[in-house]
C-alpha cells in the first residue's frame, strides 16, 4: 500500500516565526523552517526549526518514521524523516513571488534504512527538482527559487521502485523582489533577452573571490559563498585582495540582500605585476549539466580605490559577457560602490561553463581586471525539469554482454557494407551534384574545387562552397553554435567573410535522410526565388558532407514561438500574417513554375520567422514534382512528418498538392491552439489534435480549443472564419479540399475580419492604426486580382479588396 503524507503547516505558525528577530534586518513575509524528523525545536544559525512532528502542523498519514543518531555535524543532520511511499509537504503562502526552497540531505544508516542508497524524485508545483535522485554519502544542500502564483507550495517525494526517500530539514521563504531578476539578456550563439518570470532556477555555484569563505550566518539570506581558489585554472596568473571597509552600499540598484559586504569587499585580480605587459585572462571553470540555460550573475565592487577607471573584458565561455567593461560607468562614479551584472548562456553538449575576466585592449598603464563574487543558477528545462534524462542500457550480466557483443559485431558487419555502397553512390553522384552552379561560381568567384582565397555572398546565388570556408563560418562547427537538429542532421549558425549570417545544415553520419534528399534540396531551391521561401546560398559536397548553406532566420521556427520552448508567444494577427505568409509560399511552389511543386513536409518546425517575424517557408528535402496536366496524382512512396501526413495519401500513396493542403491545415490548427498534434499527456479525447479540432467545430464550440494566450485577442467572426478554412484544409478527400490560392484569399479575408485598428509590431505586439476601410478609392473587384499571378502575389496587400467586401457585408445586413 502507498502510503501519502501530507503536512499541512498552519498560518499562525508562520507569523511566529516572522516575529523572530534577524540580526540583518531582512523578515520574510512566508518563513518556513522544518527539522525533519525531529521531535523538538532546534536552533541553528539564530533561527528555530520546527519540528514537523509539532502540533502546528496536521500529521495526515498511517505511518510515522523518524531517525536520531549522533553527529557532529549540525544539529539539523541528526534526525531525518524517511518515505516509504509518495509524501507531500504543504506550505500555505502569503505572498505570492519568487521563494528560495533549500532541501538538506544528510544520509546515513539507520536500523533498516541505509539512507546512502536511497532513490527518489522530489517535485514542487509543476517542476521536477530532483529526478531519481541517489544520495550517496556526505551532506548535501539543494536550492531552488520558484515564482509561486498560488496560495499554496506543495513539495512531493516519490520514492523509486523498492528503494525510499529521506529529507533532513526544509527552509521556504520569501525573497526580496530585486533579487531574481524578470529577464537577463542571452550572450552566445543566440541572442536577445530571456524573461525568467515563469521559469524556475537551481543554484548551481555561488562563489565569493578573494578566496575567502562568506558563511550563512553572515549573509542575510543565509547563503554559502565557498572560496574561489578551487575553481581557479591558473593560480599564478591571479592574486586576492581584501577591503571589505571600502564596500559603500549607497546606490539604489544593489542592495546587501544582493550579496554580502563580505563577498564585495573581497576580489580575486590579475597579478599584472611581475609581467606588465601581460594579456592573459583569469579563468574560472564550473561543472554544469550540458542541455540547459544558465544565469550568470556576476558580482563587481571596485575596492582597490585606484583614481583611474579600470576597464577589462568579462567572458563566458569564450562569449563576451562585457566588452570593455567600466564599472563607474554603472554606479555614477560612487567610490566603492557594489554591481551586480546577469548574463544567460545555453550550453549545448559540454559539462564545464568557464568564467573569465581579462584585461581591455584600450586601457591605459597596467593590465587588469577583477570579479568579487559569481553566482550560476540553472534554468529549467521545456519539461519543467532540472535533470538530464539518462539512458540506463548497460548490461550486467555476462550473458547480456555475449548478447551485445554478437548485435554488435552484426550491427559494424552491416554497417561496414552500407558505408562501402553509399561511399560507391556518393563518388559517382557528386560529380554530377557539383556540377549544380559549380561553373558559376569558379568564372565569378575563382574557386577551383579544391578551395578557394576569397568567398563572398553578397551576390546570394547559390554555389559551391570549399569545406575550410564552412568550418571557418562555423568555428568548426562549434556545438554551442547549434540552432536546431533534425532528421538530415545538425544546423549551425554561421557567420561568412564578408559578415553575413548563415544556416549551415550539416548531414549527419546517422541522418535518416541522405544523397537524394541533398540533392533534391539543392536542386529545388535553385530553381526559385521568393520572399515567404528561406533562400539557398550554397552548399558543399567535398570529403563526402552533404552540406547546405540557407540565409539565417533570426527568430527561428513557428513551432518555437506556438509551444515547446520559452520564445514569446505570437499575438492573434501576428499569427494570421504568419499563415498568410506561408500560404503566398506554398501557393508559389504549387503555382509559380512549369510543373507543380509539393513540398511533401509542410510543418510548424519548417516555417521559419526572419529579423521581422516575416514567415518562410524551409526544408526542401522531400519535396517532389507535381503530376502533369494529363494526371490527377503521382504515385510514390509515402514520406513526411507523423501527424501531419494526409489520409489520402497515407492509405493510397497518391501524393498531389492537396496533400501539403491538408498538412497546413494542421499547422493552422497549431497556430490556433498553441499545442503540438500529438500529445500524449493529455486525456485520450484530447491526444489527437485535430480530432479534437474537428469534432468541437462540429459542437460549434471552436473556441474551447483556442490557446488562452490569444483568447481575448480573437473576433468572433475571424474565428468563425479561420475555423471554416481549417475545416476544409482538413477534408478527408482531396477533391474536396481548398487550393491554396484559396486557402489564402480566406486567411486575408480572416484578417480583414479581425479589423485594421491594430497592426502587429514585429515581435506580435499591437498598436494603433488607422480605418483602411475609408481608404479605398476605386471600384476594385474580385475578377481583377488573378490568382494565377505568383509575381503579384508575392508582394500584393489585399487589404482594399477586403475592405469593400467587408462594408458591403456591412450594408448588407
Amino acid at each position: 500500500m502507498v502510503i501519502v503524507r501530507t503536512f499541512e503547516l498552519e498560518i499562525w505558525v508562520s507569523f511566529v516565526l516572522c516575529l523572530i528577530c534577524f540580526s540583518f534586518g531582512f523578515s520574510p513575509e512566508d518563513n518556513y523552517l522544518i527539522d525533519c524528523g525531529s521531535s523538538t525545536n532546534t536552533s541553528v544559525d539564530n533561527r528555530v526549526f520546527v519540528s514537523d512532528s509539532s502540533s502546528s502542523i496536521n500529521l495526515l498519514t498511517q505511518e510515522n518514521i523518524s531517525a536520531e543518531i549522533s553527529s557532529n555535524y549540525s544539529s539539523l543532520y541528526h534526525t531525518a524523516r524517511i518515505f516509504t511511499g509518495p509524501s507531500s509537504y504543504s506550505f500555505p503562502i502569503k505572498q505570492k513571488g519568487r521563494l528560495w526552497i533549500r532541501l538538506h540531505f544528510f544520509p546515513f544508516v539507520y536500523e533498516k534504512y541505509n539512507m546512502t542508497l536511497a532513490k527518489f524524485s522530489v517535485s514542487a508545483q509543476s517542476f521536477t527538482l530532483i529526478k531519481e535522485y541517489q544520495s550517496g554519502n556526505g551532506s548535501l544542500v539543494k536550492e531552488y527559487s520558484l515564482n509561486i502564483t498560488s496560495d499554496k507550495l506543495v513539495l512531493t517525494f516519490t520514492p523509486l521502485a523498492n528503494s525510499f526517500a529521506f529529507l533532513n530539514a526544509i527552509e521556504v521563504f520569501s525573497l526580496p523582489p530585486e533579487l531574481i531578476p524578470e529577464g537577463a539578456t542571452i550572450i552566445g550563439s543566440q541572442t536577445g533577452n530571456q524573461n525568467l518570470q515563469k521559469q524556475a532556477l537551481e543554484t548551481v555555484a555561488r562563489v565569493n573571490m578573494g578566496n575567502e569563505t562568506v558563511t550563512r550566518q553572515t549573509d542575510p539570506l543565509w547563503r554559502l559563498w565557498v572560496a574561489d581558489d578551487l575553481f581557479l585554472v591558473h593560480n599564478g596568473l591571479a592574486k586576492f585582495v581584501s577591503n571589505v571597509k571600502a564596500v559603500n552600499f549607497t546606490g539604489e540598484k544593489t542592495k546587501e540582500e544582493i550579496a554580502p559586504a563580505d563577498v564585495y569587499g573581497t576580489a580575486t585580480m590579475l597579478n599584472s605585476e611581475p609581467n606588465p605587459s601581460t594579456n592573459a585572462n583569469v579563468t574560472w571553470i564550473f561543472d554544469v549539466d550540458p542541455g540547459f540555460e544558465y544565469l550568470v550573475r556576476f558580482h563587481f565592487c571596485d575596492i582597490s580605490n585606484t583614481p583611474q577607471p579600470i576597464l577589462f573584458n568579462v567572458y563566458i565561455n569564450s562569449w563576451y559577457a562585457s566588452h570593455d567593461f567600466n564599472l563607474p560607468k554603472f554606479t555614477s562614479k560612487t567610490i566603492g560602490a557594489p554591481y551586480y551584472m546577469d548574463s544567460i548562456i545555453r550550453v549545448s553538449d559540454s559539462r564545464k561553463l568557464s568564467v573569465s575576466v581579462g584585461p581591455s585592449a584600450i586601457q591605459e598603464g597596467y593590465p587588469n581586471a577583477f570579479l568579487n563574487g559569481l553566482e550560476i543558477m540553472k534554468v529549467n528545462n521545456s519539461r519543467g525539469s532540472f535533470d538530464v534524462l539518462e539512458s540506463n542500457s548497460n548490461f550486467s550480466t555476462d550473458s547480456k554482454m555475449k548478447v551485445g557483443l554478437i548485435v554488435g559485431l552484426a550491427a559494424g558487419l552491416f554497417v561496414v557494407v552500407v558505408l562501402v555502397l553509399v561511399l560507391f553512390l556518393l563518388c559517382r553522384r557528386r560529380k554530377k551534384l557539383a556540377q549544380i552552379g559549380h561553373s558559376k561560381a569558379e568564372d565569378k568567384f575563382g574557386i577551383n574545387g579544391g578551395g578557394a582565397t576569397a568567398i563572398f555572398s553578397s551576390s546570394k546565388i547559390g554555389y559551391r562552397y570549399p569545406f575550410v570556408a564552412i568550418q571557418e563560418a562555423t568555428n568548426n562547427f562549434n556545438e554551442s553554435l547549434v540552432i536546431g537538429v533534425g532528421g538530415f542532421g545538425k544546423v549551425y549558425k554561421g557567420v561568412l567573410r564578408d559578415k553575413t549570417m548563415v544556416a549551415v545544415k550539416r548531414g549527419g553520419s546517422q541522418s535518416h535522410q541522405g544523397l537524394a534528399e541533398f540533392r533534391t534540396e539543392i536542386e529545388m531551391l535553385s530553381q526559385f526565388r521568393h520572399r515567404h521561401l528561406v533562400s539557398l546560398i550554397g552548399y558543399c559536397d567535398e570529403k563526402d558532407e552533404m552540406i547546405i548553406i540557407y540565409e539565417y532566420m533570426e527568430n527561428g521556427t513557428l513551432k518555437n514561438h506556438l509551444y515547446g520552448s520559452n520564445f514569446p508567444s505570437l499575438s492573434w494577427r501576428k499569427r494570421l500574417e504568419v499563415c498568410i505568409g506561408s500560404a503566398r509560399g506554398l501557393h508559389y511552389l504549387h503555382t509559380g513554375s512549369t510543373n507543380t511543386i509539393i513540398h511533401r513536409d509542410v510543418k510548424s518546425a519548417n516555417i521559419l520567422l526572419d529579423e521581422n517575424f516575416m514567415a518562410k517557408v524551409a526544408d526542401f528535402g522531400l519535396s517532389k514534382t507535381g503530376p502533369n496536366l494529363d494526371q490527377t496524382h503521382v504515385s510514390t512512396a509515402v514520406k513526411g512528418s507523423f501527424g501531419y501526413l494526409d489520409p489520402e495519401y497515407l492509405t493510397r500513396q497518391q501524393l498531389t498538392e492537396k496533400s501539403d493542403v491538408y498538412s497546413f491545415g494542421v499547422v493552422m490548427l497549431e497556430v490556433l491552439c498553441g499545442r503540438p498534434v500529438i500529445d500524449p499527456s493529455l486525456p485520450r479525447e484530447k491526444m489527437n489534435l485535430v480530432e479534437w479540432a474537428i469534432k468541437c467545430q462540429n459542437r460549434g464550440h471552436l473556441e474551447d480549443i483556442v490557446d488562452p494566450k490569444i483568447m481575448d485577442q480573437i473576433k468572433p467572426e475571424s474565428l468563425k472564419k479561420f475555423g471554416e478554412i481549417v475545416e476544409k484544409c482538413l477534408a478527408e478527400s482531396g477533391l474536396d479540399r481548398p487550393s491554396m490560392g484559396d486557402v489564402l484569399w480566406n486567411l486575408e479575408y480572416a484578417l480583414q475580419l479581425q479589423g485594421n485598428e491594430e497592426k502587429s509590431s514585429p515581435n506580435g505586439e499591437t498598436s494603433s492604426q488607422a480605418n483602411l476601410v475609408n481608404q479605398s478609392h476605386s471600384t476594385i473587384s474580385i475578377t481583377d486580382f488573378s490568382m494565377g499571378s505568383v509575381d503579384d502575389l508575392a508582394g500584393v496587400s489585399m487589404s482594399k479588396v477586403f475592405a469593400q467586401i467587408v462594408q458591403e457585408e456591412a450594408r448588407e445586413s
